[in-house]
């Protein structure tokens, strides 16, 4: 016969312990409470409190300093105004090696460049790996950012070379031609004399590029803002959390995890099957033309990187790391040669592009026009530095 004792506390699992905390926020339709009933409301009460602060003992035991954490959400209203003045303000008050948590989540900040380079170079073996991606789908779920171990370490090496001198100055006419259509854009509002958001100009711009480099499709969403991929990528960075929604699942993910992949958000699920079909539409567009007929960019790439692997594999594959690369913590010096990049995993170091690329882009081409519009001189000189640039090259 079972007792009616808790068990304990090591022995309850999260999603459990989880339950009874939100057991207690449930209305009771009891209005009279007997002894043992109120044994039972204090024993709730009690797994609240002991939950709402069970995660929060970890950086403090291995001496790391941190803001004192809050029930449940923990520092997660620290950064109520943003992330980059209060990780400076953390470092400030907490030292160049300090904590905070997110949640139940623990997060461990470095601003000692001694470790960093430690981390970054020494050990870096035992660092590759990013937070599980719990909530995350496809097609980022096949990015490089959420790839772990030696996966990660083969995809990575396959998409370096892209980023060379060479293969940039490959990509540069699909480039030019978005700037070319931006210019005349812009010479229609200068000629106007009005006032114009070049915010917006500027999110077309970077569409329009992405989707020529990353995705192989041809884009003009500076003259065509109803194309189905401008309008999908608009809804897609349109899209928010709702906070309550957060809140819960960084209080109880062990609960609201499952629960969301039970019942996943039907809109986000739409928008990740278009971008995955529209690149895997264009790979099969790439296989039907000759070699000479296709666009030189980051899809073509991708797929070139992925016949030769295969190539390389049937020739005689070699799984052993090069001379400046350590092997992953935990894995054995030689391992069986990886295979080629998936369809999933190309239409997944796209889309990455965009996340990657397009906020990013638009605010930093944003904020330096305001810049140079408020700094002529400092405009005149950038000017004189292209012109020289161009002449060069």
């Amino acid at each position: 016969m079972l007792e009616g004792k808790l068990p304990k506390e090591e022995k309850i699992s999260p999603f459990w312990r989880e339950m009874v905390v939100l057991r207690s926020y449930v209305p009771s339709p009891v209005v009279a409470v007997n002894p043992c009933q109120r044994s039972g409301l204090c024993c709730t009460c009690e797994e609240c409190a002991m939950y709402s602060t069970s995660a929060f003992s970890k950086l403090s035991r291995v001496g790391i300093r941190h803001p004192p954490p809050l029930p449940f959400i923990g520092n997660l209203l620290f950064f109520r105004e943003g992330f980059w003045e209060n990780h400076t303000k953390l470092i400030t008050e907490y030292g160049p090696v300090c904590g905070y948590y997110i949640g139940r989540q623990m997060f461990v900040v470095v601003s000692s460049p001694e470790m960093i380079k430690q981390i970054l170079v020494t050990d870096f073996s035992n660092f590759t790996n990013r937070t599980k991606p719990n909530l995350i789908s496809k097609p980022m779920l096949d990015s490089i950012l959420c790839l772990r171990d030696d996966r990660w370490m083969y995809v990575r090496s396959l998409l370096t070379p892209a980023f060379s001198d060479t293969k940039l100055k490959e990509m540069t006419p699909l480039i030019n031609q978005a700037c070319d259509i931006l210019l005349c854009n812009l010479k229609v509002y200068a000629d106007s004399g009005k006032a114009f958001d070049i915010q917006r100009c500027y999110n077309c711009f970077t569409l329009d590029v992405v989707g020529s480099v990353a995705f192989g499709t041809e884009v003009d969403s500076q003259k065509n803002p109803d194309d189905p991929f401008v309008k999908n990528c608009r809804t897609f960075f349109e899209m928010s959390l709702f906070k309550p929604l957060l809140i819960l699942i960084l209080s109880f993910p062990y609960i609201m995890i499952p629960l969301l992949r039970i019942f996943p958000n039907k809109k986000q699920k739409e928008l990740n099957g278009f971008f995955i079909q529209t690149i895997k539409n264009a790979i099969v567009y790439r296989h039907q033309q000759d070699a000479a007929e296709r666009r030189r960019d980051f899809l073509q790439w991708m797929l070139d990187a992925c016949n030769s692997a295969r190539c390389s594999a049937v020739l005689g594959p070699s799984a052993a790391p090069r001379q400046h690369e350590a092997p992953l913590a935990g894995t054995a010096p030689a391992e069986k040669a990886q295979k080629a990049l998936t369809e999933d995993e190309i239409a997944g170091q796209a889309f990455l592009f965009l996340i990657a690329g397009y906020e990013t882009t638009t605010s930093t081409l944003s904020f330096a026009t305001y810049l140079l519009a408020t700094n002529p001189e400092c405009q005149e000189k950038v000017l004189r530095e292209v012109d020289e640039f161009s002449a060069k090259h």
